[in-house]
């Protein structure tokens, strides 16, 4: 585990000598499908990560991990990164390598940091089944986001945000499916329900609050 850790620090550290420095180097457990896509391949499973048959335990190791990596709480400085959970089909989940990889943005003050949801998983013990995909904030506190909620970015059947404080969001979006979206907030190993978002707001993102 400390072997497979080190050298996605390291991996991630070689990212900035990279020729275009808003772009991260490719590495070992991440990368580009082709040299003009956007389409984003990570490795797994990454052991920093205990798989269980409880993805909800899977979920909850994944923000203190993703916030010993380089700039993840570094808040307008900061970095973020995407990842996957994942199942071979015994019934077993895993999480990805998380990837820094992302979109053209400005080091320096911003709310929009980015990096590009996995749409493949390369596992050589089988043929991953995505379930979820995941992604942090450097920041703290931050909801997700009406762009992360909106139904044209929607790949998986769940979603996993956190911030820099490990408040953990998820999104059940129903994409395709006439009833509403769902999201929660983590509080004591607990989903509470904190939104609906209803079919005619699936295209924007946009929260119906539920109210207690």
């Amino acid at each position: 585990m400390r072997h497979e850790r080190g050298v996605l620090l390291a991996s991630v550290l070689l990212a900035s000598c990279s020729s275009a420095p808003w772009m991260p180097r490719e590495a070992e457990h991440y990368g580009f499908t082709t040299t003009t896509s956007r389409r984003v391949w990570v490795r797994g499973p990454w052991e920093a990560i205990v798989p269980s048959n409880d993805i909800d335990e899977v979920i909850d190791q994944l923000c203190p991990a993703i916030m010993k990596l380089p700039g993840a709480m570094d808040r307008d400085y900061g970095q973020e990164y995407c990842g996957a959970l994942y199942t071979l089909g015994d019934g077993v989940y895993h999480a990805s390598f998380p990837s820094p990889l992302g979109g053209r943005r400005p080091v320096g003050p911003s709310k929009r940091k980015t990096c590009y949801s996995p749409m493949s998983i390369r596992d050589e013990r089988g043929r991953a089944s995505v379930i979820a995909d995941f992604h942090s904030h450097p920041w703290f506190p931050s909801p997700m986001s009406e762009e992360d909620r909106s139904a044209n970015t929607q790949r998986y059947f769940i979603r996993i945000q956190f911030d820099a404080r490990c408040i953990i969001h998820k999104l059940v979006p129903y994409t395709n499916e006439p009833r509403p979206g769902e999201l929660y907030v983590r509080v004591d190993k607990q989903w509470r329900l904190v939104g609906h978002i209803l079919p005619d707001d699936k295209a924007t993102g946009r929260i119906t609050t539920v109210t207690e």
